[in-house]
């Protein structure tokens, strides 16, 4: 795959030219180069996610290109911000002094982006939760197209169809506030790995389909909205400015942008949490090569998302709009079905069983790689940020009296992150007013502070 080479070339290219300039005094020339390699990725891959144009020309390559809003083509976004995560965290992280994350304005946009990391873990349990209606959907459809496809076709079988064919639509129209399945999978309490048997499975059960992934983590509350965690997301998201624009403070304004739009292109596409009134535009740099790629396909998701009528309650997901289509007009067919059928309606509706049939196929091929997927994506967030918070634990054990004043800035957000993650695995809310200690008790987790001093003492 292009994208996995030019990822790997360039994680040697980092790695390499570290090692030569780690003894030289002045390597910005060279940090400068690696930046601009590593914009020109970000463009080049933003910019295969682009529908072809009927403008190019023969001479230019063909390129694989999934039908856009697609499942394979939100597969393709997932895998373009994983090879951009992997080079962002080579371009910061690898061969640097953990001293310059201390200077502003590392030491402001580095809190931004962990606080960034932790709402997008949400939105990845959230659209976990989401992927596991859509297969709910997906089984509703396969049984009205196994009912339909027997022959020859009566009023049991019609009937069948219509009831399954009613729930899935049924479903579909329901606003995220009166769609007691979001309610419900909020109560639960979930791990990342396949469903067991157990006292748990009762009717509030009949909305999940077995066999399906769980979420990565603990529920969210019920007040969690996707729509307000990606707003909290973008409104942090400020443009480096002056000088800052040629130092690290750029590829972390890069990544945090990459952040805040495939967060978002998955809010949209994916049936989650409490959407209404979700984004439609963030700010972004128009001036740099990487942002045109990203600002036209946050046009076209804009502009798909104001079409929808129901203010997308179904996701702008390709293959649910199809079946959402085919499905309405199924059972416009069975509450006129009169038995025996017309030949030509018979053929019309074969066609359509068809139709809908394939959509089945490519939804059962492509959801269980996507929901692995979202798997990876939160699990390499969670390394990503523990690596980070290693680097800020090294600042912090290697203070100076002159750096008091630092040290207890840097332990002080520490802790807030710290605090922050283990009422977030516990299920908690600052308005449960929850002790720290009890929280701490609970998960059996001493803070960052006290392991310092404990490394002090021996």
């Amino acid at each position: 795959m292009p994208v996995t080479d030019n990822q790997g070339s360039f994680l040697n290219r980092i790695s390499i030219r570290r090692n030569q300039v780690s003894n030289m005094e002045n390597n910005h020339e060279q940090d400068q180069e690696d930046l601009e390699l590593f914009q020109k990725h970000v463009a080049e891959r933003f910019a295969d996610l682009l529908p072809n144009d009927s403008s190019t020309t023969t001479d230019s390559p063909a390129k694989d290109q999934s039908p856009l809003f697609s499942i394979s083509w939100y597969r393709k976004l997932l895998d373009v911000f994983l090879c951009c995560e992997a080079e962002f965290k080579a371009l910061v992280l690898i061969g640097r002094d953990p001293v310059q994350f201390s200077k502003p304005p590392l030491d402001r946009l580095v809190p931004d982006i962990l606080d960034r990391s932790i709402k997008s873990l949400d939105i990845c349990n959230a659209v976990t939760h989401g992927l596991e209606l859509v297969r709910h959907w997906q089984k509703l459809a396969l049984t009205a197209v196994m009912a339909l496809e027997q022959k020859p076709m009566g009023y049991g079988q019609v009937r069948r169809a219509k009831k399954a064919l009613n729930t899935l639509l049924t479903s579909m129209m329901l606003d995220d506030k009166e769609n007691n399945y979001h309610a419900k999978v909020a109560e639960r309490t979930w791990s990342f790995g396949r469903r067991s048997g157990g006292a748990g499975n009762n009717a509030n059960n009949k909305d999940r389909t077995n066999g399906t992934f769980r979420s990565m983590s603990w529920p969210v509350a019920k007040s969690w909205s996707a729509s307000k965690q990606v707003q909290a997301m973008a409104s942090t998201l400020v443009a480096p400015r002056g000088g800052e624009s040629t130092g690290l403070a750029l590829p972390i304004y890069i990544m945090s942008t990459i952040f805040v739009f495939v967060m978002w292109g998955l809010v949209s596409a994916i049936p989650c949490q409490e959407r209404t009134g979700l984004l439609t535009h963030f700010p972004m740099m128009r001036n740099l090569n990487w942002g045109q790629s990203l600002i036209s396909l946050q046009d076209k998701i804009a502009e798909e998302w104001k079409k929808k009528e129901k203010k997308g309650t179904t996701g702008l997901l390709d293959e649910l709009q199809k079946m959402e289509k085919v499905a309405q007009n199924l059972v416009d067919f069975a509450e006129n079905f009169q038995f025996p059928a017309e030949e030509e309606k018979v053929e019309e509706v074969a066609g359509q069983v068809a139709e809908m049939a394939e959509i089945c196929r490519k939804m059962e091929e492509g959801l269980a790689p996507l929901q692995q997927q979202i798997r990876e994506v939160f699990h390499r967030i969670v390394r990503s940020r523990g690596e980070v918070l290693e680097v800020l634990d090294q600042i912090a054990r290697n203070f100076s009296l002159h750096e008091y004043v630092l040290y207890n800035f840097v332990c002080q957000k520490l802790f807030n992150l710290l605090m922050r993650m283990l009422r977030w695995m516990c299920g908690y809310i600052k308005s449960d007013k929850i002790k720290n200690e009890d929280i701490q008790d609970k998960v059996r987790v001493t803070t960052i502070v006290d392991k310092m001093r404990e490394e002090r003492l021996r």
